[in-house]
C-alpha cells in the first residue's frame, strides 16, 4: 500500500510521463476531484471511470508538452490521510520551443493508497497558454451578446 506522498508522486510523474491509462487506478472507485479555480467551473470528477476519461482524452490541441513536476513541497497534516502538495509543471512545447510553468497546489485525501478526494488548484491560464488554448479560454469566458427579434431578447 502506498503512502499519500508516494501516491501523489506517482500521479504527478504519471501526468508527465504516462502511461495515462494507468492514472485512473490511483483513484478510489468513488472519488471527488474538483478544480476550484478553473474559470469555466467544470463539474467534479466523481468516479474512476470519470478520471480514466479525463486522463485519456485527446489533448486540447495538437501540441506535445514535455514537462516535469518541479519545486515540490509536500505538507503532511494532522490527519494522516491528508496532504497538501505545492509544485509546478514545468517544461517546453515541443512544436514551438516555448517554455512554460504551471503552478499547482493539490489538497488530497488518500486512503489505503487511493485518492478519495482532491481539490486541484491549478493556474488554468498558464495551462491554456501552454496548450495553445488561451484564445479559446478567453472566448469561452466572454459574455454572449444577445439580440432582439420582434421585441424578444434572444440569448
Amino acid at each position: 500500500m502506498s503512502s499519500p506522498r508516494e501516491t501523489f508522486l506517482r500521479l504527478v510523474n504519471g501526468v508527465c510521463d504516462g502511461p495515462y491509462d494507468d492514472l485512473a487506478g490511483l483513484y478510489a472507485e468513488q472519488t471527488h476531484v474538483t478544480h476550484p479555480f478553473h474559470p469555466l467551473n467544470p463539474p467534479p470528477l466523481t468516479s474512476r471511470s470519470d478520471l480514466h476519461e479525463h486522463f485519456t482524452a485527446p489533448p486540447p490541441a495538437a501540441r506535445t508538452l514535455n514537462r516535469k513536476p518541479v519545486d515540490m513541497t509536500i505538507h503532511e497534516t494532522a490527519d494522516p490521510e491528508v496532504i497538501v502538495a505545492e509544485f509546478a509543471y514545468q517544461g517546453r512545447v515541443a512544436e514551438t520551443g516555448e517554455d512554460f510553468t504551471v503552478p499547482c497546489v493539490f489538497v488530497m485525501r488518500i486512503r489505503d493508497g487511493l485518492i478519495i478526494e482532491s481539490r486541484d488548484y491549478i493556474d488554468h491560464v498558464a495551462s491554456a497558454r501552454a496548450w495553445g488554448q488561451l484564445d479559446s479560454l478567453l472566448t469561452a469566458l466572454r459574455p454572449r451578446k444577445s439580440t432582439t427579434i420582434e421585441g424578444a431578447v434572444q440569448p
